[in-house]
């Protein structure tokens, strides 16, 4: 009896020794291929590629963007995803893990807008995204809270430009009856960053974050999931936080 009981003892060590994977809780907005609620998408490739061989378990959650930063600051969640550099209190890493590329969507009939002169305008775009913080000399904005009116509002005239991602515009004309009718202009390029929780366990997961991204990103190991999303890589030509690539041209650019 004694010698199945030290035989069970002794094969039970192992699996006592064996640490599960810590949660890693990530929030996010919807958005199609990128966060899927499913837990497919872009982004939660990334991080599951950056996080789990440093021996962390990716949880995904997708919520509404303004929620999803509620979600952080009350402790529900650890990271959430899509910010800008320093958009919101937080920590925020070295390194971005995208980019944003940033357009101006206009009726068929009205110029392109003079960056030099974004003040002069009427700019509208998502609520939540404190776009103003990122644009030089923007003054008059609105913000809506839902994109599906926006056409409706170039063509009444009420705003001269939508201010968006062009994934996301590119939703909008895609749903569009006359997707001829519009125009669009490059604005910017942004960094898009994970927002990291505000304490013990969010620094540790900043540096962990970053520590991933010094290695991964010299050696090309990310560029596989961009090419399977048929996404751009953002980190073309250069192996340093911050950096871009150039980007394919929409057909109704100007």
């Amino acid at each position: 009896m004694a010698k199945w009981i030290w035989l069970v003892l002794l094969m039970s060590i192992p699996l006592l020794g064996r640490a599960e994977p810590a949660t890693v809780r990530v929030v996010s907005k919807e958005w199609a291929d990128y966060t899927n609620a499913d837990g497919t998408g872009l982004a939660w490739d990334l991080l599951r590629a950056i996080f789990e061989p440093a021996g962390y378990r990716v949880q995904p959650r997708t919520d509404l963007y303004v929620r999803s930063l509620g979600l952080v600051r009350e402790g529900h969640a650890d990271i959430w995803v899509g910010s800008y550099q320093k958009e919101r209190e937080g920590l925020y890493p070295r390194w971005n893990y995208d980019i944003d590329h940033i357009y101006a969507l206009r009726a068929s009939g009205k110029p392109a807008p003079d960056r030099g002169r974004l003040g002069d305008y009427r700019l509208a775009w998502v609520y939540g995204y404190e776009l103003q913080r990122y644009l030089p000399g923007v003054r008059s904005f609105q913000e809506v809270q839902r994109r599906t009116g926006i056409l409706q509002m170039l063509d009444k005239g009420r705003i001269d430009y939508y201010v968006d991602a062009l994934s996301e515009i590119d939703v909008i004309l895609q749903a569009a009856a006359n997707p001829q009718d519009y125009r669009l202009s490059h604005l910017a390029e942004l960094p898009l960053y994970l927002g990291f929780a505000n304490t013990a366990d969010g620094q540790r997961l900043r540096e962990v974050f970053d520590r991933r991204m010094d290695e991964l990103v010299p050696a090309g190991a990310l560029r596989p999931i961009f090419g399977r999303w048929r996404q751009p890589y953002p980190f073309e030509g250069a192996a340093r936080p911050g950096s871009s690539a150039s980007i394919g041209v929409p057909n109704n650019l100007e």
